[in-house]
């Protein structure tokens, strides 16, 4: 029910992810009538994949969270994770209030042990493939113990998505030296370089785009920051490059010659195609979509909580934290 286009965008989404995976069903969460009639308008109806599970509210997207979490306990997204802790669903999907999902989330589900805070990742477009950004937005302020925390999660996370058993990683900063950036930034250097990950060192906001890391770790007021601008400057691109082309007719004749390659640049620069951050550190698979997300953004949220849930994430955040408490454990050898 949330986002800009509510069950507009949700529903043939849906649609959409269970024709390409026949294998997966799903539910969808919400007010029935709003739902069927949406199923209805697309020729659509439920059955052993499709079902629908009623629920009475709805939370707003500019709704305080605390107030969502005590006063909407029959909200369309408390009952999807409901779903999930009962272990009716292997994941939650949702482009509604992120506050409140992730107030509700953390509230329901609980977090994994070692983990403090959970924290928002989303997988990037980088020069080298994809990389795994993280924290996104939930925790503005962060300890040294919680950015190492977070490491280990988005480790864990781009780890059994690309099957890759030492993922690298960054901590951004203002420079790459070891006596850059505040307090805490600086200890949680410290705490990385003597963990059993593989870390680089710190990284620059240019080094996200490069590819220089699998996974860069950040506080969410840098991350999200970082996450806005990227998205703003990807847009200005796209603007830019269109309005070159229809300065005159000449460059429109250059510009329909040019269109394989124009349009390989739009696949590539599709934002939606990323679409999906994941709750990561709780007991559950929580994916948040864009508020303004499209039928095939939303399709890819859905396809980001499936490689999730396929891939084994949550057992794999939980055993490399388990290694790294017993790694800080062992006694010193002098």
């Amino acid at each position: 029910m949330g986002g800009d286009h509510g069950t507009h965008v949700t529903v043939p989404a849906a649609l959409k992810f269970l024709k390409a995976h026949p294998e997966v069903n799903v539910v969808l969460v919400g007010l029935q009538d709003a739902i069927e009639a949406e199923l209805k308008a697309r020729h659509a109806k439920t059955g052993p994949r499709l079902r629908i599970h009623h629920a009475s509210e709805v939370v707003a997207m500019d709704e305080p969270p605390q107030l969502a979490l005590k006063n909407k306990k029959d909200s369309s997204m408390r009952v999807a994770i409901n779903l999930v802790k009962s272990g009716e669903a292997h994941a939650c999907v949702s482009a509604g209030n992120t506050g409140a999902l992730m107030a509700t989330a953390r509230f329901v589900l609980k977090t994994l042990a070692g983990i403090e805070r959970p924290a928002i990742a989303k997988l990037m477009p980088t020069m080298r493939g994809t990389s795994c950004v993280l924290d996104l937005g939930a925790n503005v302020d962060c300890s040294p113990e919680q950015l190492y925390q977070f490491a280990v999660m988005g480790s864990a996370l781009y780890g059994a998505l690309n099957h890759n058993e030492r993922p690298s990683v960054g901590l951004l900063n203002i420079g790459s030296e070891d006596i850059k950036g505040n307090e805490t930034v600086k200890a949680a250097g410290e705490l990385l370089k003597a963990s059993r990950l593989n870390f680089y060192g710190n990284v620059e906001g240019n080094d996200i785009y490069k590819g220089t890391v699998d996974v860069v770790v950040c506080d969410g007021f840098t991350g999200n920051v970082a996450l806005k601008t990227s998205e703003g400057l990807a847009k200005m691109l796209t603007e830019f490059l269109k309005e070159e082309f229809f300065k005159s007719w000449w460059r429109k004749l250059i510009a329909v010659v040019a269109m394989p390659v124009l349009m390989s640049f739009r696949h590539r620069m599709d934002t939606r195609r990323y679409n999906g951050a994941s709750l990561l550190g709780l007991r559950g698979i929580v994916v948040k979509s864009h508020g303004g997300a499209d039928k095939l953004a939303f399709y890819y949220a859905m396809e980001q909580a499936l490689e999730e849930a396929s891939s084994g994430v949550l057992s794999k955040i939980s055993e490399t934290m388990s290694g790294h408490a017993a790694a800080s454990a062992d006694p010193l050898e002098i």
